[in-house]
Parts: structure tokens; C-alpha cells; sequence
């Protein structure tokens, strides 16, 4: 779901150890994140998550919906996610142009930072979101929050300490942008870009923060 890197470099277990090496404050915002992804979900939705990688949120999902699709561009990864005895279904596939007819699903999810680290161009990602989300469905989009800002670099700095990442390049990383010198590039899509998105689209959306750690743009579907 995003450039080669998370393909090539930063798949399956390498990736789940990302997360395995969180602080006990990111846990908390992963924690909260998917919490209030599924406070949006009836076991009537059909859901979707783009960027599903290694299963991480899937696993959730299928505690409150009985059909979940999950989706990422990583073979590596979603080989992981189906080995893990899923309930789910796991798919190769680019988010910008989605395998799916349209209004195939009540609730899309793209969380975190997917709109960002995809590396798509994030009107093409939420055109296509929409497309295949049904009329009063809904697409669940989120970044991070700026007072997060602490936390995440120090989190991506275990990483790169645990050569999950490349050495963290210092002259670059700053103000929400995170680069390591092997090619690692993660930006930060903020509020104000929500808002400019949503409207150029033409949307009925809401920005809100969450746990002081993510901001979620949830667009409301009307068709």
C-alpha cells in the first residue's frame, strides 16, 4: 500500500516487530485508534481496510463484523495474515484502483497515516474509498495528531536502533517528516489537509482527534 518500501523492506514479521518494539504511549494510541474504528461497525458492515499488512487490525474487525476484507500491495505480508487461521479475506491489491464494484462495502478503513505513507495521491485514495463504500456508509481515514509528535519519533527511532528502519537522517526529520537514510520517507497529513481534501471533493465530513495521538477524517457517504 504504499512505495517499494514497505513491499521490499518493511513487510510480514519485519513489520510486525515494529510494533512489537512500541512504548507503552503507543500502545495506548494504536489501542485507541482501533477502538474507535470499531465503535463505527455493526455486525451488518461489510468492511474493508486498506494497507491491511500483516493482519494487525483485521483481527479486531472480525470481532464486530462478520465479513472483513483486507487488502495491502505486500505479498510477504498478507501471506503472514493468512497463515494466521483468518476469518477474513486477504487480497493483492493497489488501493487507487480497487478490485471491488462499486458500493461493495459499509465501512472503508484507512488507518495509520495511510493516506500519507501510501504514497497515492490522496484525492485518488479517497475517490476510490468512496466508490466502493455504500450510500450511508462511511470512510474512516486517519493520521497523526501533532501532540503525538514526541511519541512517534521516538518510536521510529527504536526502529531504526532495532534495524527495522535505516539510520534516522537528522538534518531532514522534523515538523511531522521522518527520513532514514536507506530511502524511509513518512510524511504527516494534517487537519487542515482533511478539510481542504473534503471540501475540493465535496464530501460530508468530520475531523476529530482521538486520545491526543490521531486525527480521524470520517466521511460520511452520500450517493
Amino acid at each position: 500500500m504504499t512505495d517499494d518500501y514497505y513491499t521490499s523492506k518493511l513487510s510480514s514479521n519485519k513489520l510486525k516487530q515494529c510494533y512489537e518494539v512500541a512504548s507503552p504511549r503507543v500502545k495506548q494510541y494504536l489501542k485507541a485508534e482501533i477502538e474507535h474504528v470499531l465503535s463505527h461497525i455493526r455486525p451488518s458492515d461489510a468492511v474493508l481496510e486498506l494497507g491491511c499488512g500483516y493482519g494487525r487490525v483485521l483481527k479486531y474487525l472480525v470481532r464486530v463484523s462478520d465479513t472483513v476484507v483486507g487488502i495491502d500491495t505486500s505479498k510477504d505480508s498478507l501471506d503472514l495474515a493468512f497463515h494466521t487461521k483468518p476469518i477474513y479475506d486477504v487480497l493483492q491489491m493497489d488501493a487507487r484502483v480497487l478490485g471491488f464494484c462499486d458500493n461493495s462495502f459499509d465501512k472503508t478503513v484507512c488507518i495509520q497515516n495511510g493516506i500519507s505513507a501510501f504514497k497515492i495521491e490522496p484525492r485518488e485514495l479517497v475517490e476510490e474509498s468512496v466508490r466502493v463504500t455504500r450510500d450511508g456508509g462511511t470512510c474512516l481515514f486517519s493520521t497523526y495528531s501533532d501532540r503525538f509528535w514526541d511519541h512517534r519519533l521516538e518510536w521510529f527511532v527504536k526502529q531504526s536502533e532495532k534495524n527495522l528502519l535505516g539510520e534516522i537522517d537528522w538534518e531532514q526529520t522534523k515538523n511531522g517528516i521522518i527520513v532514514c537514510k536507506d530511502g524511509f520517507r513518512a510524511t504527516t497529513f494534517r487537519e487542515e489537509d482533511f478539510h481542504e481534501l473534503v471540501l475540493i471533493l465535496g464530501l460530508n465530513a468530520k475531523v476529530v482527534e482521538v486520545d491526543d495521538s490521531s486525527l480521524f477524517c470520517e466521511i460520511m457517504v452520500e450517493k
